[in-house]
């Protein structure tokens, strides 16, 4: 059985961030007070919330390659997510995009924070066999750099919900979030997936519900899925 013709992980990882971070600054500078409490496909996180919940993640990137390791890695970027905790608290990240006094400032914020995450990552991935602590598990700089590019286009999708005019995700981002649903998802299933790139990661992550033609298509390959919380 042969994988989907998605391709190995990108040589230049740490532009694909570039960008993917990149689009959500497009997609949220500019936008008004109420659009930052306009609802997403995360329940409980407001355009908003979403954002300082991205903004966390940056940061926890700037933290991960300031503080490298030697342990030997004990996940890549598919098995990260097996058994991943739960996400933030909505009231913790509802609380903390209260306390910007105006949603530029947040804005100001996200953009400063994953500029900086990116300019560590191409540094993180100049050495071979860089190695990163996150989440209490040990992974290489790029197998790192991936989990964060798809963390960031699910949240993405989820945030330009109720945006008609906000940009797409990234195109790589996209194939690099469906490389690792793939690897989630397992190779005996990957025939039967025949959805395009951007409705397989709303129905794989559970984003959008499958209907009856899916549970056709899927068979009981549909047990499997959300593959992602």
């Amino acid at each position: 059985m042969k994988a989907p013709d998605r391709g190995a992980l990108p040589l230049g990882l740490a532009a694909t961030l570039g960008r993917t971070y990149g689009r959500l600054t497009e997609t949220v500078q500019g936008l008004s007070d109420a659009d930052f409490q306009r609802d997403t496909r995360c329940p409980g996180m407001p355009v908003g919330p979403l954002l300082v919940h991205l903004l966390y993640d940056a940061q926890r990137a700037l933290i991960a390659f300031a503080s490298p390791t030697v342990v030997d890695p004990d996940r890549d970027f598919v098995t990260y997510w097996q058994g991943f905790p739960p996400q933030l608290d909505t009231s913790f990240v509802r609380g903390v995009a209260a306390s910007y006094r105006k949603p530029g400032l947040l804005v100001q914020h996200w953009r400063e924070v994953s500029e900086a995450a990116v300019r560590a990552a191409s540094r993180g991935l100049v050495t071979k066999g860089h190695r990163i602590e996150t989440q209490g598990h040990v992974l290489c700089a790029t197998d790192f750099v991936a989990t964060l590019v798809l963390e960031a286009t699910v949240h993405h999708l989820d945030l330009i919900v109720g945006l008609p005019d906000a940009p797409e995700p990234d195109s790589e981002g996209l194939q690099v979030t469906a490389r690792t649903l793939d690897g989630l998802f397992g190779p005996d299933a990957w025939d039967v997936i025949g959805w395009d790139t951007t409705t397989y990661i709303l129905k794989a992550t559970g984003r959008v519900p499958l209907d009856e033609a899916d549970l056709d298509m899927l068979g009981p390959h549909a047990d499997r899925l959300p593959l992602l919380g």
